[in-house]
């Protein structure tokens, strides 16, 4: 049985899965999502579990199940000899370096519990199409939905995030994340009709619309997506159809761009993803995506 332990908002729930999918595929065995650090409110903000309205193929495990793994998580003798095992052997692994990839989580044992974020494709490009299946929205659209989606399809369609929120109000959050500047997402837009993007409609999903609709302003057709506050799955849905894209530091709309099936999209993502800049953060960037 593969366990892992979601924490955080919907995109990092989304990149915690992906790998714990991958991972129950190659070792052919079943997948478990431990939820009880959403419940108790770890990380930063205070985030619910989020993963129900996707397709997924997993279940969230049960106490009786998480009985023995607390157990050991609480033996501190145990803890520490546990570190000197062969991955093969190891019953807790906990991600080493965010950002980073570590192939090496592949050699586990088909019984094991996963602690930490995962934040590459790294993790499971090699069973994409499974991936982008299971991360269809199950619900059906709402008519305002339907129509932003047929305005999307409809024109030369550009995601642009805006992530302020818990950056912005959360000391901590702040710290880590900080926020894009404005001088970012005008450099983004630049670059985009400098790269033959023409008449193009930007579409900007924020958690601060009002904020977003005073300062984000330009000579191009703008609309801000401010229906979906409270189903952030539907903002994901919207942007996943969109043409190109303007991420934020922000997992959430790194798989809004992901998610996207355009084969000709340019996906824009801010250099500085964290505030701390001597950290290696490439291995979270798919190819191709362009780092402004």
């Amino acid at each position: 049985m593969i366990i892992i332990e979601l924490l955080g908002g919907l995109g990092n729930q989304m990149f915690q899965y992906a790998l714990g999918r991958c991972l129950s595929i190659r070792k052919n065995t079943e997948l478990k999502l431990d939820i009880d650090s959403l419940l108790n409110g770890l990380g930063c903000t205070y985030r619910k579990y989020a993963l129900n309205v996707f397709n997924i193929d997993a279940e969230i495990i049960n106490n009786a199940e998480l009985g023995h793994i607390r157990r050991l998580k609480k033996n501190k003798l145990y803890r520490r000899l546990h570190r000197f095992y062969p991955y093969s052997k190891k019953v807790f692994i906990r991600e080493r370096e965010g950002f980073k990839s570590d192939s090496n989580i592949f050699k586990c044992g088909e019984n094991v519990y996963l602690e930490g974020y995962w934040q590459s494709e790294k993790y499971f490009i090699d069973i994409e199409d499974v991936i982008r299946k299971e991360f269809t929205i199950c619900l059906p659209q709402d008519q305002e939905n339907l129509l932003l989606t047929n305005e999307i399809n409809n024109n030369n369609s550009v995601c642009v995030h805006i992530r302020r929120g818990d950056y912005v109000t959360n000391k901590n959050a702040n710290i880590f994340h900080g926020v894009c500047s404005m001088e970012y997402y005008y450099k983004a837009v630049k670059y985009l009709l400098d790269n033959g993007i023409i008449n193009p409609y930007f579409f900007v999903f924020s958690d601060d619309p009002s904020w977003a609709r005073e300062n984000f302003k330009l000579e191009y057709p703008v609309k801000i997506v401010d229906i979906n506050l409270n189903k952030p799955y539907e903002d994901l849905r919207l942007m996943s159809q969109c043409k190109h894209f303007v991420i934020a530091n922000s997992s959430f709309s790194w798989w809004g761009a992901w998610l996207s099936s355009n084969s000709d999209k340019i996906v824009i993502a801010p250099k500085r993803w964290i505030t701390d800049e001597t950290r290696d953060i490439d291995d979270l960037f798919p190819k191709g995506w362009i780092r402004i």
